[in-house]
């Protein structure tokens, strides 16, 4: 059993080559900032049709990170879904790298996830004007250059984790009081990796 507020390790392939399709990257982050949604909802945020999503969603659910929703729906004929950790999935390169198989997901899951995040990103960029002078002036970006070890990168890797965690906290308990006034989802990006100039 994994600790609280710890992301799910993947350590089974198969699961994590569930990702290696790029649509299914994209619902599983839909879904998990709406918290719960059908497959036509997600269908219209990902230009598809609803019986492809559907699909997906379906493999998603068979590797266990999507489920159906519990109490949604009146009809019975649109199936809810929801992704069955808040604190979401995580890897580890070092536990699939013994075989070409393993690298290569790893790779194509990688870039996947950092090319979904440029996308969100580069769409913020398009779109800041309409945000507005308290949004644009909140946003950041920033890289920093440092002197590090590798266990002093993994203990700054668990720092921001903690800090990321209780923003998270923090907006959870604002809307479970309904306290949703100029609360909007926000992405916070960073990457720690070392490089050579």
């Amino acid at each position: 059993m994994r600790p609280k507020h710890e992301p799910e390790q993947i350590t089974d392939l198969s699961r994590l080559r569930a990702f290696m399709n790029p649509l299914r990257m994209r619902l599983y982050r839909l879904l998990y900032a709406a918290g719960t949604a059908t497959a036509s909802q997600l269908a219209e945020h990902v230009d598809e049709t609803p019986s492809l999503v559907s699909y997906h969603l379906r493999k998603l659910a068979e590797h266990g990170f999507v489920s159906q929703a519990s109490g949604r729906g009146t009809d019975g004929r649109e199936r809810w879904w929801q992704v069955t950790s808040e604190e979401g999935w995580g890897f580890r390169e070092s536990d699939f790298a013994d075989t070409p198989e393993g690298a290569a997901a790893v790779g194509a899951v990688s870039r996947g996830i950092f090319d979904t995040r440029v996308a969100q990103y580069r769409t913020y960029l398009d779109q800041r004007s309409a945000w507005g002078k308290a949004w644009t002036d909140a946003a950041f970006s920033s890289e920093w250059l440092l002197d590090l070890t590798p266990d002093e990168l993994a203990e700054m890797s668990r720092e921001f984790e903690a800090l990321a965690r209780r923003w998270r906290e923090r907006g959870s308990a604002a809307k479970a009081a309904d306290d949703t006034q100029d609360r909007e989802h926000v992405s916070v990006h960073l990457y720690g990796f070392p490089f050579r100039p």
